[in-house]
């Protein structure tokens, strides 16, 4: 296993149902290719609370490809992916979930387009199976509204199934932010790109991890991060509500002139509690950025590796047990 050339990267947090499947077929794919490259399998346990890293450790017997990064604690999956992508040692790095929504099987046409000299080869979602309508929907408005805000072009539809050239993967590196979302920063690192579209499966097992809550803050982090728009808005929004203002008074003004102005209870109130809405929702806008400039300014480290296990170091530790034995 020195210097393989292709490096796939799973991250994993309590996938004990899916795991051996995804290094199964990936490792089948990979082994069936002609051209015979080496490669290793990457598992990166995210602090799961299953038996997902037994399992993952007890595959490097039968796949001497497999290395297991355990995390310190869950940091979350854009950062348990970071921490395979960092670790990766090959010339191509391909990221795949462990639910197998995404199929191993598409690594061959990755392969086939990196070796035709695309540096990322990212999956477009044609459709996607076992979701329901409300997460499609708010999945497909999102990626429109990245788009039309954010200012690299993010493709549509397209997860972070993907494969990267390592000088691809060095720009990433070089990139520590901590609110990650890798494929604005993949797009964001620019080279040559290429899309292939595929059917996303059902869940192979298990329950998905992303809640609406998770969803909800990984969509902030992806507007936020490549965009300032919302903080034009909250500006836009100032602009507008004090013009809406500023006419108002001038007709209350001249209703006053007028003999016509009545005092009143629901129009106080409503401006009220307009200008209050108004007031909130700027100050959210402006926490966001602040927050993330105060995460940034910690300079802490994005991950913590508590150990990585692979066919050497299951050797040693077998060498050991049978020596303290003997």
């Amino acid at each position: 296993m020195d210097a393989p050339a292709i490096s796939v990267v799973c991250p994993a947090f309590n996938e004990e149902g899916n795991i051996r499947e995804v290094v199964e077929r990936t490792d089948r794919v990979l082994s069936g290719r002609s051209n015979h490259l080496p490669y290793e399998i990457i598992i990166v346990n995210d602090g799961s609370t299953d038996a997902t890293l037994d399992v993952a450790r007890g595959l490097i017997a039968r796949y001497p490809a497999v290395r297991v990064v355990n995390l310190s604690r869950n940091f979350g999956h854009q950062l348990a992916a970071t921490a395979g992508i960092d670790v990766a040692r090959g010339d191509a790095i391909i990221l795949i979930d462990s639910d197998l929504q995404d199929p191993p099987e598409l690594i061959d046409a990755f392969l086939d387009r990196w070796q035709q000299g695309y540096d990322v080869v990212y999956a477009v979602r044609r459709s996607r199976k076992g979701e329901s309508g409300f997460k499609v929907a708010t999945a497909h408005w999102f990626y429109r509204l990245a788009q039309r805000w954010t200012s690299v072009p993010i493709p549509l539809d397209a997860g972070d199934f993907r494969l990267m050239s390592r000088r691809v993967a060095d720009v990433l590196r070089q990139a520590r932010e901590k609110h990650r979302f890798l494929r604005g920063l993949t797009s964001w690192a620019g080279f040559t790109q290429i899309g292939v579209q595929y059917d996303r499966e059902r869940r192979h097992s298990g329950s998905s991890k992303y809640s609406l809550a998770k969803m909800l803050r990984f969509a902030i982090d992806g507007l936020t991060s490549f965009s300032e728009i919302p903080l034009r808005f909250a500006t836009y929004v100032g602009f507008v509500v004090s013009c809406l203002s500023f006419v108002y008074a001038v007709v209350i003004l001249a209703l006053k002139f007028a003999h016509q102005n009545t005092p009143g209870y629901t129009s106080m109130m409503i401006a009220i509690l307009f200008l209050g809405g108004v007031q909130l929702i700027t100050i959210g806008i402006l926490g966001e950025y602040v927050g993330r400039i105060y995460e940034q300014s910690k300079h802490r480290p994005l991950y913590v590796i508590d150990r990585i296990d692979d066919a050497s170091t299951m050797r040693t530790a077998h060498v050991r047990t049978r020596s303290s034995l003997s």
